[in-house]
């Protein structure tokens, strides 16, 4: 007859070796069998990979994967949750057990960040959840969110704004309906907004994010060139990558240095000291792209 095997007993440099072996599924299977290897696992948190906690509030999931993704399970706060869906993952299913207790587990065994959208179909109850991971410092990997002028949502802006640091891909949409006009106290790494008319010229300019992705922006020729000039004397320093998309921006009227869009694709343009080097796309009218 087989025994147990006493994981425990080993040594502690022989048990982290284990822990660190195995699939992050596999840790967090362990991590509720008992309080005395959840907190071995804890100890060896230090060698446990990144991961990315993707949080599927409007169907109440929750999937966990390697910065890679090759390693990944599910978490369904319904235990018949996923007897309702099909998928290719591994999964895993805790029943009633709640998204705010979930997470902070994770955030006890792995190096998380966080993805996740908050929309008009999610529940205004998952907000302080939100809120709470910003309290905590939590790094997000992306976070996409809708800006519908509600006060609850408008609170929430209020209070991640001050902290977008902690976001590396930050995606919102602001309705002109909305009648709200976010303001910016802090930048992620990268952004991208949809309907972005409330995002303006000056905006821009104070913008200190690496990849900034506009669309359906009321910016044209004259803001286009409002930019080149300012990046050419050395503003917007961190930039990388700049997408606009614009009604405004066309091959008619104002040009763009002295030039228009047919002219000006797939030009090469440089800073006034010569450090740095954009390559100009227009494409089509109503559309600019700047690599740099």
């Amino acid at each position: 007859m087989s025994s147990s095997f006493p994981l425990l007993r080993l040594p502690q440099l022989v048990l982290c070796e284990i822990l660190k072996s195995l699939s992050i599924e596999e840790k967090f299977k362990l991590s509720i069998c008992s309080k005395k290897i959840s907190t071995q696992i804890n100890i060896a948190r230090l060698y446990s990979q990144k991961v990315i906690v993707g949080l599927d509030m409007l169907n109440h999931g929750i999937r966990v994967c390697s910065e890679n993704y090759r390693d990944s399970f599910e978490i369904s706060i319904y235990p018949d949750f996923w007897k309702r869906h099909n998928s290719n993952t591994q999964q895993f299913s805790i029943a009633c057990c709640a998204f705010l207790s979930a997470i902070e587990h994770l955030l006890k065994m792995f190096y998380c960040k966080i993805s996740t959208t908050i929309s008009h179909h999610n529940s205004e109850l998952y907000q302080p959840t939100i809120s709470m991971l910003f309290d905590l410092q939590v790094e997000f990997k992306m976070l996409f969110i809708e800006l519908n002028g509600s006060e609850d949502r408008i609170l929430l802006w209020n209070q991640i704004s001050k902290k977008l640091e902690l976001i590396e891909d930050l995606v919102f949409s602001s309705g002109l309906d909305s009648g709200f006009s976010p303001l910016f106290t802090s930048w992620p790494q990268n952004i991208t907004i949809f309907s972005s008319v409330v995002f303006t010229l000056e905006s821009l300019l104070e913008c200190n994010c690496t990849r900034i992705i506009l669309q359906w922006t009321h910016l044209g020729n004259k803001d286009l060139e409002v930019i080149l000039k300012n990046w050419k004397t050395g503003k917007l320093p961190n930039l990388e990558f700049l997408r606009v998309d614009s009604r405004n921006i066309t091959s008619t009227g104002a040009t763009i240095l002295g030039m228009n869009l047919s002219e000006l694709d797939g030009t090469d343009i440089q800073t006034d000291d010569g450090s740095k080097t954009a390559t100009i796309n227009t494409g089509h009218q109503m559309f600019f792209e700047m690599s740099i």
